[in-house]
C-alpha cells in the first residue's frame, strides 16, 4: 500500500528443471472452455480477518474454483512484520484445497521499514517471504499443487505462468510504494539506496520479460485471453496519484499497450492494493493516465479488475472462463463471504 494512502485510510521466463511429482494438472481440465477460478488480495487485514481467513478459505474451497490467485498483502500496513506471521499466512494458504498462487505485496517486505512493523530491513524481508512461500519453484501452493514455468532462474520463484484451455495467465511481482522505491525512511533514509533501485530495475526487467514471453506464447497457440495477476493499482481511482508514488510502473504500462494492440485475443489485467472493487479500461484513448505515464500509444484491449480488500474484505472475485463464442472470455461475480468480520 502507497504511503500517501496509509495516511489516508491509516528475458523469457523458463521453466524450472524438474516438476515435482506432487504437482497436478489443476481441476476443471475436464471441462473444456468453462471453468472458474478465484481472485482475492490484500487480505487477511487485522486481528479479526486473520481470524475468520481460514473460514474464508474453506468456503472458496466449497465453491471448487480450479485454482486461487491471491495478488498480495498478506497482512496490513501497521502489523510487524515478524517470522510467525508469515509461517501462519502459509499455514493458512496450505488449506486451499486446489492449487493457490500467491503474488507478494509491499505490505509484506518494501514497507517493513516502518517502526509499527518492527523495522525490518526490507529486502532481508522479501527473502524470507520467498523462503516461506516459494520453497518449491515452479510448483503451487495448495493441497494439490500444480506445476507452473517459473523464474526462479532469475531470483525471482514468485514469477509464474500457466496455461489452461487456451488462456495464458501470470504472475508480476509489481508492489505498491512505487514498486518498492519509496524512501525507508524508518530505517534514516531520504533517497532510495543502490540496493533497492538495484532490486526494482532487476525485478521489473523479470516482469517485463514475463509479460513478453507469455503473450509471445499466446500468440504462437492463437489463445483465447492473456490474464496477469500484480499487486499494485498502477492506475488507482481513489487518490491523486504523484510522479513520485508511480514512476517505477512506466515501463510496464508501455509494455501492455504494445502487447495488447499486438494480440488478437483479450487482455486481463487483476490487482489489489487499493482496496476497492472497480472494473475499467484504464488505458484506452483518452484516459488521463496515458498522459500522466507519458507512454506512446493506447489501448482498448486491456479490461482491469480491483478485488476488494482491507475493510471492503467482504468478498471474493468468482471468474468464469467461458465457454468459445461467449461474448467475452472472462466473467466475473464478487461472491460474499457467509462470515464477516
Amino acid at each position: 500500500m502507497r504511503a500517501s494512502r496509509l495516511l489516508a485510510i491509516g528475458a523469457a521466463a523458463l521453466a524450472v528443471a524438474a516438476t515435482p511429482a506432487a504437482a497436478h494438472a489443476a481441476p476443471g481440465q475436464d471441462k473444456p472452455g468453462h471453468y472458474q477460478f478465484a481472485v482475492i488480495g490484500d487480505v487477511p487485514y487485522g486481528a479479526a480477518q486473520l481470524a475468520l481467513f481460514p473460514e474464508w478459505i474453506q468456503e472458496i474451497n466449497a465453491a471448487d474454483p480450479a485454482m486461487t490467485f491471491h495478488v498480495g498483502d498478506i497482512k496490513n500496513g501497521s502489523t510487524r512484520c515478524d517470522d510467525a506471521y508469515y509461517t501462519t499466512i502459509k499455514q493458512d494458504f496450505d488449506q486451499f484445497a486446489n492449487p493457490l498462487i500467491y503474488t507478494p505485496g509491499d505490505n509484506e517486505w518494501t514497507d517493513c521499514h516502518r517502526t509499527s512493523n518492527g523495522t525490518y530491513n526490507p529486502l532481508e524481508r522479501l527473502a524470507y517471504d520467498r523462503s516461506v512461500f516459494f520453497s518449491a519453484p515452479g510448483v503451487t501452493l495448495g493441497q494439490k499443487p500444480m506445476a507452473v514455468t517459473s523464474q526462479a532462474d532469475r531470483g525471482i520463484p514468485e514469477n509464474v505462468s500457466v496455461r489452461q484451455q487456451n488462456v495464458s495467465f501470470a504472475t508480476l511481482h509489481v508492489v505498491g510504494s512505487n514498486d518498492g522505491l519509496l524512501p525507508w525512511t524508518e530505517l534514516g533514509y531520504t533517497s532510495p539506496t543502490p540496493e533497492q533501485v538495484a532490486e526494482e530495475q532487476s525485478r521489473m526487467a523479470a516482469n517485463l520479460a514475463m509479460v513478453r514471453s507469455t503473450f509471445d506464447s499466446a500468440r504462437q497457440r492463437n489463445d483465447r485471453a492473456v490474464v496477469l495477476m500484480l499487486q499494485a493499482d498502477m492506475f488507482d481511482p481513489t487518490y491523486d496519484a504523484t510522479w513520485g508514488d508511480d514512476s517505477a510502473f512506466k515501463p510496464l504500462v508501455q509494455e501492455l499497450i504494445d502487447q495488447a494492440n499486438s494480440f488478437d485475443g483479450e487482455v486481463y489485467l487483476f490487482n489489489g492494493d487499493s482496496h476497492v472493487y472497480n472494473s475499467d479500461n484504464p488505458l484506452a484513448p483518452g484516459s488521463p493516465w496515458l498522459s500522466f505515464y507519458g507512454v506512446q500509444g493506447s489501448t482498448t484491449n486491456l479490461q482491469r479488475v480491483t478485488v476488494d480488500g482491507s475493510s471492503n474484505n467482504k468478498d471474493w472475485l468468482k471468474v468464469t472462463v467461458n465457454r468459445p463464442n461467449a461474448e467475452q472470455v472472462l466473467s466475473w461475480e464478487r461472491v460474499p463471504y457467509a462470515k464477516q468480520a
